[in-house]
């Protein structure tokens, strides 16, 4: 709904803007003036990004949130943590902080940049990430072909309601692999053990 209400703000600005130039642009350009706005366009391009921006406050105010640390908490917490769990070498582990939005999604490429290092395994730890918009699934989803062709596997764990949510969906699943979504890095390192075996397999086979 976000991105259909950013897709209309943002075709109705573009007329808007196209109904100020043909107004007030200057003799130079040598464009021709029409006299009148089309007051009912631009009011509606305004309304409408008003109504895009209050829409994304609150998807991203809905993440958080305010409650009581608890034993249960605790207990549920641990199989998130990553201090005493033992990362292998054909793995390793990155790990996005805070709302993965427009303008934030560009900062991924520090793990593709330099892909030749990179083991065959690569886990993304969601844990920590409060929102994604769509621009955020298709960076990931970037991420996810562009690890698979170099025949690497992706592996995303933790993802908290609202990522999750936007994350199972059909056509994300068949990029990155449905099985390649993990509730916890405590999957994610069980499934890392699986898809090594699976590539070693293949490269036995190959040869």
């Amino acid at each position: 709904m976000l991105a259909a209400i950013g897709g209309v703000a943002g075709l109705l600005m573009a007329i808007g803007c196209r109904q100020v130039l043909l107004r007030f642009a200057p003799d130079s350009l040598g464009i021709q003036h029409s006299s009148t706005l089309d007051w009912p366009v631009l009011v509606s391009a305004l309304v409408t990004s008003i109504l895009a921006a209050l829409l994304f406050i609150t998807r991203v105010a809905n993440t958080t949130t305010v409650s009581q640390v608890t034993d249960d908490y605790i207990e549920d917490g641990r199989i998130h943590i990553l201090q005493d769990k033992d990362i292998p070498y054909y793995a390793t582990i990155f790990r996005i902080h805070g709302p993965f939005l427009f303008g934030a999604t560009d900062k991924v490429s520090v793990i593709t940049e330099k892909m030749h290092e990179l083991p065959p395994v690569v886990i993304i730890r969601l844990r920590n990430m409060t929102a994604m918009d769509a621009t955020g699934i298709y960076a990931l989803e970037e991420i996810a072909k562009q690890l698979h062709a170099s025949g690497r596997t992706l592996i995303l764990c933790g993802a908290r309601e609202q990522p999750a949510e936007i994350m199972h969906q059909a056509e994300f699943e068949e990029v990155v692999g449905r099985e390649n979504i993990c509730a916890n890095v405590n999957e994610a390192l069980r499934r890392a053990e699986e898809a090594f075996e699976r590539i070693n397999a293949k490269a036995a086979t190959a040869k």
